[in-house]
């Protein structure tokens, strides 16, 4: 089946994450040879242990935002700490960043019921900083996908569907089918989705091998793929 080019990916990390293998020039190398037009630079937030110190965000400035040709956005994936959907970078970082991601993460979350746990995420999609949601199908938190979904149609915040998530070694049982139905749910609502790698070394940056399946399954239409439409994805993230 062939499918149109991909242009880009947002949601990757460097050595500064403190668990990721290749610096910031080793990413955007590879993102050029993968003829990318955006590659997105977004380090884990102070929550994940072993991360950068915060004073990293506030330096960004010092990074060239274009490199070997490939346009460079420069951020960072926060992480929802609770369910009042809790952040944990304040504001002031907020204004530094090219790009917004917010996500759970099992190390740094306290959670609560279905629907507790729900509306901390919802609260985190309404914020009107919040671009991306990194892998809410990952089975992380028990959640309600049809608010979810609603939610990030009303606010314009993409849901991403996420590919590390699904590598079988990874063990996370619930991520098939927390993905089907979110896929499902936003092709009947005509809402964009956007693939992400999570590439943690650059030979996984746009590897989305295992999201092929899901989107053959669900039929799921390119035109809301925004990683086939680079300047609609700059578009959608303001």
């Amino acid at each position: 089946m062939s499918r149109p080019d991909i242009h880009l990916d947002v949601h990757t990390h460097t050595i500064v994450s403190g668990h990721a293998f290749s610096t910031i020039q080793e990413m955007a190398r590879r993102a050029a040879e993968l003829r990318l037009d955006i590659l997105g630079i977004t380090e884990h937030a102070p929550g994940i242990p072993g991360t950068c110190d915060p004073i990293y965000f506030r330096n960004m400035h010092v990074i060239p935002r274009q490199m070997y040709g490939v346009r460079l956005l420069m951020g960072a994936e926060l992480n929802i700490l609770d369910t009042r959907g809790t952040l944990d970078l304040d504001e002031s970082y907020y204004r530094i960043l090219d790009l917004r991601i917010a996500g759970i993460h099992s190390l740094c979350w306290t959670g609560g019921t279905r629907e507790e746990n729900t509306q901390g995420m919802i609260n985190a999609i309404r914020n009107p900083w919040i671009q991306i949601i990194s892998h809410p199908g990952d089975g992380t938190a028990e959640l309600d996908f049809p608010g979810i979904v609603r939610a990030a149609g009303e606010s314009r915040t993409l849901l991403e569907i996420n590919n590390s998530s699904l590598i079988p070694s990874r063990g996370k049982l619930q991520a098939t089918p927390n993905n089907l139905e979110i896929l499902r749910l936003c092709r009947k609502e005509g809402i964009p989705v956007i693939l992400g790698s999570d590439a943690h070394i650059s030979f996984s940056i746009a590897d989305y091998r295992y999201l092929w399946p899901l989107l053959e399954e669900t039929d799921f239409p390119d035109e809301l793929i925004i990683n086939y439409h680079p300047d609609a994805f700059l578009a959608y993230i303001g």
